[in-house]
């Protein structure tokens, strides 16, 4: 009994022709981190040390929009180790902790790496989110953000914070910027 053979096409991702003109000139994604890249719970030790749960599928898409020459960004209120440790094994070079007011440094590192607001896209979940994503050209939010975060999104995941949000919003960047087909032949070519 033979095995059936796979096609040689792989699937592109399928979203909305509006979402991926809007997302095509995205050279930047601000991400927020409690409840984006994680669920949003606060987790603490006995010992009082606070403990974060990441998506790896989360993960990988902040890992893949930087070969296609997208910036990821966390912009966060607070600050830790473990993400700290997270967003160093991702290769996040721009980050920015303990920020109660985002947008300046959202425009400080559009600055530093010479774009715009055209040029950015941004995902939140709560109130402190809202001046980076308005001012963003693409703003998305989880399903589980705050109901004034979920008006202002252009897009809105299927998947929660910390459970492949983060990845959704990667997926539509790289397929908006033509990206997203070459890297996952990375992983499907011989």
């Amino acid at each position: 009994m033979s095995t059936p053979s796979r096609t040689a096409t792989l699937p592109v991702l399928s979203f909305a022709p509006e979402l991926l003109l809007r997302a095509q000139p995205v050279k930047v994604v601000f991400f927020d981190v409690d409840g984006v890249l994680t669920d949003g719970g606060l987790y603490f030790s006995e010992a009082g040390e606070s403990l974060k749960r990441f998506s790896t599928l989360d993960g990988h898409g902040l890992k893949m929009l930087q070969p296609a020459g997208i910036t990821p960004v966390v912009i966060t209120g607070r600050d830790s180790k473990p993400l700290r440790l997270r967003l160093q094994a991702l290769g996040i070079e721009h980050a920015h902790f303990g920020c109660e007011d985002k947008r300046p440094a959202a425009q400080q590192t559009l600055a530093r790496l010479g774009l715009d607001w055209s040029q950015a896209a941004a995902m939140g979940d709560d109130w402190p989110d809202l001046p980076v994503m308005q001012a963003s050209a693409f703003a998305c939010a989880p399903p589980n953000a705050h109901a004034e975060v979920l008006a202002a999104a252009h897009f809105v995941t299927q998947s929660f914070g910390g459970h492949g949000a983060a990845r959704e919003l990667c997926d539509l960047v790289l397929v908006a910027s033509g990206h997203y087909r070459r890297l996952l032949e990375r992983y499907t070519q011989p």
